[in-house]
């Protein structure tokens, strides 16, 4: 049962493969494959943890049940070169703190280095693996690369919820090898970004932001027969207000996406999904610090200008078209809320949707950092942590590393 504000749903296992609990760790070598792709400072010092936090529960699950623990993950882009700068050596001693026990750690993610360690494991010791990205069999699916990840475990668990969407070998291949089941962080995305879209309490309104309105045409062909609202900022929002035919000035546009940004007006409007653009926006000529900024109607942005946030008048709008939501999903900042001056839209949107009497989702890596960064996160429902993930699961496309599970037989 999922609680907010008094509001709760009911979340079903919809799943429909294994997990972790149908296992029978105790003595057995156990790969855990998770997202501890964090980001880094130029001193390279973690600067969020939230990633390696976020798995966690199934971790210290697999130690308390007696499981000999290998956890594998990628670490940026490396493109199957060994680079120091992704070595996952840092994140081994976060976890480690996190833990509040010694982890182990592998200078390889295959070979006689790693199964050596493994094969000297008790139960209950936790080995992290070095980047699997170091291996260009990794990103090919490489089945004999998967067949050497594969020798290191007994059992398969994917807690990787930010790389399901990839047909890896360590999110699809390895599963050939071993019996494999979702981890606790996989499940819950699932049971979220799933069940409650699939099955809402209404009203349900979906918030889209970001740059462009391609990433999100499946989402939103997806959602328009299901959502009673849609909310529209950010870059993408021009594109539409640009197909109807109103000057955007400099703004961001993508001109191949005018006819389909029309089609998609056409048919929220055909399923009564009430459709909200930006009525104002804040302008500027550049992104500089301390370029003149000024706020517009949405509809008359002068030429050699460019819309870089929401306007008042739309966070009030938006606000006021969020207050009787039962159900929200925000994807996409309002705005380039990285920069103060073009910051206030998406933060205030955030508090709009912390405030509300509603269960919300959140998902999005931009989106993610700015609800920490309003301040907000503790106050929504549930924050996923895949970005290309939950964008492929919310236009209800089957995700490649939750596929290859072991099915359950009920």
């Amino acid at each position: 049962m999922a609680k907010k504000n008094n509001i709760s749903v009911e979340i079903k296992d919809i799943l429909g493969k294994l997990t972790i609990e149908d296992l029978q760790i105790k003595g057995k070598r156990v790969f855990i494959r998770a997202d501890l792709n964090v980001p880094f400072d130029d001193n390279m010092v973690i600067t969020d943890d939230r990633r390696i936090r976020s798995t966690l529960p199934t971790v210290n699950y697999a130690i308390d049940e007696g499981a000999k623990v290998i956890i594998g993950s990628h670490l940026g882009r490396p493109k199957g070169r060994v680079e120091p700068r992704f070595s996952l050596a840092p994140v081994a001693k976060r976890l480690q703190r996190l833990l509040n026990k010694e982890v182990l750690f592998a200078n390889d993610c295959i070979g006689p280095q790693p199964e050596g360690i493994v094969s000297k494991m008790k139960n209950g010791d936790v080995l992290l693996l070095e980047n699997l990205r170091f291996h260009p069999g990794e990103e090919k699916n490489d089945e004999a690369f998967a067949r050497s990840l594969a020798k290191l475990a007994d059992f398969y668990v994917n807690d990787a919820f930010g790389a399901a969407h990839r047909s890896h070998a360590s999110t699809a291949g390895i599963t050939k090898f071993l019996p494999s089941a979702a981890g606790f962080l996989l499940k819950k995305e699932i049971e979220y970004l799933k069940g409650v879209v699939d099955n809402p309490v209404r009203p349900f309104v979906a918030v889209l932001g970001g740059a462009k309105v391609s990433g999100k045409i499946g989402v939103l062909e997806n959602l328009a027969n299901k959502v009673d609202k849609v909310i529209v900022g950010g870059g993408m929002a021009y594109t539409f207000i640009k197909a109807m035919g109103y000057e955007i000035g400099d703004s961001l546009v993508e001109s191949d996406m005018l006819d389909v940004a029309a089609n998609i007006i056409d048919k929220l409007r055909r399923n009564n999904v009430k459709f909200y653009l930006p009525v104002d926006s804040v302008i500027a000529q550049s992104l500089e610090p301390g370029a003149e900024t000024k706020i517009v109607t949405a509809q008359e942005i002068p030429k050699g200008w460019r819309a870089l946030d929401i306007g008042p008048a739309s966070v009030k709008l938006f606000s006021e078209a969020l207050q009787n939501a039962k159900t929200i999903i925000w994807n996409g900042p309002m705005g380039v809320f990285e920069i103060d001056a073009f910051s206030r839209g998406t933060f205030s949107i955030a508090h709009a949707v912390a405030d509300a009497y509603a269960l919300t989702i959140v998902g999005g890596g931009d989106t993610d950092y700015a609800v920490h960064r309003a301040g907000v996160s503790d106050a929504i429902t549930f924050i996923s942590t895949g970005g290309g993930a939950s964008l492929q699961l919310l236009e209800g496309k089957d995700l490649p590393g939750i596929s290859a599970l072991t099915d359950r037989k009920d």
